[in-house]
């Protein structure tokens, strides 16, 4: 592989779920030393390889997680993070392979960090799952965040608006809870992986806000007009407070994006 485009095709191609993380860990690497080119030459598959394991469901089909301390309880929080950061690595290459080439430099060396993070993420996760005596694929999934993904394969600002800027944000506000909910269970390390998870989460979504006004700005189009219109259009479900507004204005992504798109909000 000797281009950054190569690369996607290559972490998107890869089906089994630990063989992805290292891949996509692997050519981030390799394009942060400067081995491979800003270059174009192939297109990414329109669906990503994934393992057998776990059955994917319509979301209203899988399980809700249930309270409690039990093992089991704490594999199936474990499993429905480590389910999102799989799809995360692929949403990352995706949009590295699918909107590079009419981008600037910056916008692949930020998507290329996502998915390097989100592989991390994923491997970080596999290991807490192991030493509660599970594996990613055990348990049921749902494929809405794919679904997302493919609903706005032709429009780099409608991608931006609903993956990094809906989906991701609300991991800001549900990430803190999680993390309680672990420490309550005596969990520590799970804790601490989610910590991890949730600062890089900040910068990810900094990340969407960023390039979303980037595009917004050349096209001389309101950012947070253009936002809410593209959510409206693409984005299948309600957003519903309560908000992290602290992490999300970390971001610099402030309430006046979503708020309006809220019931509360009019």
């Amino acid at each position: 592989m000797k281009t950054i485009a190569e690369a996607a095709v290559a972490v998107l191609s890869t089906a089994e779920a630990a063989d992805k993380a290292a891949i996509s860990r692997d050519m981030a690497a390799r394009w942060q030393q400067g081995a491979l080119a800003h270059d174009f030459p192939v297109s990414p598959p329109d669906r990503p390889a994934r393992p057998a394991r776990p059955e994917l469901k319509a979301p209203r089909e899988v399980a809700k997680r249930r309270a409690g301390g039990s093992k089991a309880n704490r594999v199936a929080l474990l499993h429905a993070v480590a389910h999102i950061e799989l799809n995360a690595i692929d949403l990352a290459w995706d949009i590295v392979a699918r909107f590079g080439a009419r981008m600037p430099r910056g916008f692949t060396d930020d998507w290329v960090r996502v998915g390097d993070d989100e592989a991390r993420h994923f491997l970080l996760l596999s290991d807490r799952l192991a030493v509660l005596g599970a594996v990613y694929g055990d348990l049921p999934a749902h494929d809405g965040l794919w679904q997302a993904a493919d609903s706005t394969r032709h429009d780099l600002l409608a991608r931006l608006a609903v993956v990094p800027l809906v989906l991701e944000a609300r991991g800001l506000d549900v990430t803190p809870s999680m993390i309680e909910r672990l420490d309550r269970m005596g969990d520590a390390e799970s804790a601490d992986a989610l910590r991890i998870i949730y600062q890089d989460e900040i910068t990810h979504v900094a990340a969407g806000r960023r390039w979303l006004e980037y595009l917004c700005e050349r096209e001389k189009v309101d950012p947070i007009d253009t936002y809410q219109k593209l959510v409206s259009r693409y984005f299948n479900g309600d957003l519903k407070p309560p908000f992290n507004e602290e992490a999300r204005n970390s971001a610099g992504f402030p309430a006046d994006f979503y708020v309006p798109l809220t019931t509360c909000g009019g």
